[in-house]
């Protein structure tokens, strides 16, 4: 990942509000992310060949994108799925003190 990218949203996906809170929360007290929001979705995918049907928890992971390489590796510590869902999306335009925030928040 282009570490001069800035700031940005990961999504991840977790089986349990559980291991939605316990990634999130780790993250936070990393300090690789700054925020973390959480809530149920229902997925459909394949997986191994066949239509999955799930009841899932959505994470959005606030977060500075310089970092994307430490939080994957520590999502992926942690994480109960053998291929998670880590995607990061970037933050084109934010609110200046929100972003601050993010960047205070983060280590570097």
């Amino acid at each position: 990942m282009d570490n001069s990218t800035g700031y940005g949203i990961v999504l991840v996906t977790a089986a349990s509000r559980e291991e939605a809170e316990a990634i999130a929360s780790v993250l936070v007290e990393s300090k690789l992310a700054a925020c973390v929001n959480f809530f149920p979705i229902q997925s459909v995918y394949t997986w191994q060949g066949e239509v999955q049907k799930e009841q899932e928890w959505q994470l959005f992971i606030k977060t500075d994108l310089s970092q994307f390489s430490n939080l994957e590796a520590k999502i992926h510590e942690i994480h109960s799925y053998q291929v998670p869902e880590i995607i990061a999306l970037p933050i084109l335009a934010g609110s200046h003190p929100y972003l601050q925030w993010i960047s205070e928040q983060v280590n570097h």
